[in-house]
């Protein structure tokens, strides 16, 4: 079998990608991503990086930017309906995606469809045909939603339209290969039949495993809170990775870094060159050799690092969760209510529980947000 299926979970059909890749002219691999959130996190990164092999390969990537799916919620795990979410929250997520997918991924060789090229303007006739494609049956073997339809608990119309949704975006883009985590397997596979009901050559499945998240059990996610992304701080990842169990390193190594050797019996040492091989991907050479001199400043040593930035803000009314976003790294508004929210964030030693709050209170002051942090705040 092909490299290209290396580390691969599914691959269906078993030989579909050798007649793939025989047919001789550059294949079309959709990813699909959903922008449900402003940041993208190291499980993501584990499809990507495999979206980036088959571009190194001479393929054409399709990163699908789910603007429309979005506003119905990817059901795949979940034991009750997502809430919708507005169109401008899906706005600027996307745009977020875009810009931190090609940390990954080489933008010059990347096709990126939003899917409401083809949503926004569906009408009913063409909404029939599709669902004309797929029976209720089919749709309630998914895992998810049978166990939701045996435990009595709602399962809206909307939902069911989703994976339909996303098979008619392979549909919309002439896939040939598509990517996913392997709680994607049906989607995927619904994308096939949906494929074939509308005169198509099938896509071939290819599923990659999915990352634990920094507790080294559950998968990786923002809600769960165990997630490391690809925008955070080099300081922030490197301090991440340090709090992973000893016996996910294994996992780590092989998902975002199958070149490298793997984790030996020195476990603190592993962490940290994986610390430093993470800061360097996202932030370039010599960030994670940066990061973990801060780590062992701040973290190890418990001492103030050696440099605190200076921070200068206008006079008048502050809103410490933009301040926080916007010049201590903390990768987004609603991060940073939940970071002071916890208790996280501190002016000279003292937890702020106030969003607001006067900026001559902070001038000249050390404002301190999670372990890893800092910066001075001068009022102008």
């Amino acid at each position: 079998m092909s490299d290209l299926a290396a580390h691969a979970v599914d691959v269906v059909p078993p030989d579909g990608l050798a007649e793939k890749l025989n047919l001789g002219r550059p294949l079309r691999v959709k990813l699909g991503v959903d922008p449900t959130a402003p940041d993208i996190h190291l499980g993501h990164t584990v499809a990507l990086q495999k979206l980036r092999e088959f571009q190194d390969a001479g393929h054409t990537a399709v990163l699908i930017i789910g603007d429309w799916t979005a506003r119905v919620g990817d059901p795949s795990g979940r034991s009750s309906t997502r809430p919708m979410l507005s169109a401008a929250e899906i706005d600027a997520n996307a745009t977020t995606y875009r810009e931190q997918a090609f940390r990954i991924l080489d933008p010059d060789r990347t096709e990126v469809r939003p899917n409401g090229e083809w949503f926004a303007e569906m009408g009913l006739e063409p909404l029939f045909r599709l669902a004309a494609t797929t029976t209720v049956n089919q749709l309630l073997r998914r895992e998810d939603f049978h166990n939701r339809m045996s435990e009595h608990r709602p399962i809206s119309v909307l939902e069911l339209l989703y994976p339909l949704m996303q098979a008619y975006d392979s549909v919309a883009i002439e896939a040939d290969i598509e990517l996913g985590g392997t709680d994607q397997l049906f989607n995927l596979m619904l994308g096939r039949e949906v494929q074939h009901a509308y005169g198509m050559v099938p896509q071939v499945a290819l599923t990659m495993p999915i990352l634990p998240g920094t507790d080294g059990v559950a998968r990786m996610s923002k809600s769960s809170g165990n997630y490391i992304g690809v925008a955070e701080a080099p300081e922030e990842q490197f301090g991440k990775v340090m709090s992973i169990p000893d016996e996910a390193m294994t996992t780590f190594y092989e998902l975002l870094f199958p070149g490298e050797p793997g984790p030996g019996d020195a476990p603190v040492l592993d962490k940290r060159r994986l610390g430093r091989l993470v800061a360097d991907r996202f932030h370039g050479a010599g960030a994670g050799e940066r990061a973990e001199e801060f780590f062992n400043r701040v973290t190890r040593d418990r001492q103030a690092p050696d440099d605190v930035p200076i921070v200068q803000i206008p006079a008048g009314p502050v809103h410490l969760p933009a301040l926080l976003a916007d010049h201590l790294g903390v990768a987004s508004r609603g991060e940073a209510r939940r970071l002071i929210a916890q208790g996280g964030v501190s002016v000279d030693g003292e937890r702020v529980t106030e969003l607001d709050v006067d900026a001559a209170a902070l001038d000249g002051r050390f404002i301190r947000a999670g372990k890893r942090r800092f910066a001075r705040i001068r009022a102008t």
